[in-house]
């Protein structure tokens, strides 16, 4: 009987709890723009948060009709391009702060973040890196606060769309602060953004 109860108790405590799961797949998402498509590889596992707040305004359709916005150069053939939801209707809540420094990811070449102002304010846009910017890291040397930005994913297909988004005409007056200079002009269109099977 005893070692019945042994048996039992090590297979009860070496088998997965019932409803545990291993980590989050990563998940696809088609972004349809004026320019041609994004396939964007989303990191459930390591940023969660940020990761699942894109997942939510896609879900919901929120990027439909949604533009690329901004084209910031940091070089020849390099920078990052910006877009999401900027109608306040369609915002979700700010959310929680993922640094780079705790998930293990880089704003390398494909890269996708989240901007934001003061940590916790990110909330409906993202960014696409363009060549490595790795100054957005968090960690010394991080520009702003030191704290970087939120990377949740990675473009894996359309890396030739996200350069000619960057390449795309900028307004020369648009645009306050370091934005200025930085505005499409005209905007590119996210038609759709849907998850791939």
């Amino acid at each position: 009987m005893w070692r019945m109860l042994i048996l039992f108790l090590a297979a009860a405590l070496t088998a997965p709890a019932m409803g545990q799961t291993g980590p989050a797949a990563p998940a696809r998402v088609a972004l349809e723009t004026s320019a041609g498509t994004i396939v964007i590889e989303v990191d459930l596992a390591r940023a969660p948060v940020s990761a699942g707040n894109f997942l939510r305004y896609v879900d919901a359709r929120r990027l439909d009709g949604m533009e690329f916005y901004r084209a910031m150069k940091t070089g020849e053939g390099r920078g990052l391009v910006q877009g999401g939801v900027r109608d306040a209707r369609k915002l979700y809540p700010p959310i929680a702060h993922e640094p780079t420094s705790e998930t293990g990811l880089s704003h390398v070449d494909g890269a996708v973040s989240v901007p934001r102002f003061a940590p916790g304010t990110a909330q409906g846009d993202f960014t696409i890196m363009v060549g490595d910017q790795l100054y957005l890291d968090a960690g010394p040397g991080s520009a702003g606060d030191g704290l970087g930005y939120a990377v949740f994913g990675r473009v894996v297909e359309g890396m030739d769309v996200v350069r000619r988004i960057l390449d795309a005409p900028t307004s020369p007056t648009e645009g306050e602060g370091v934005m200025r200079g930085q505005m499409l002009d005209p905007r590119i269109r996210m038609v759709t953004a849907r998850r791939l099977p």
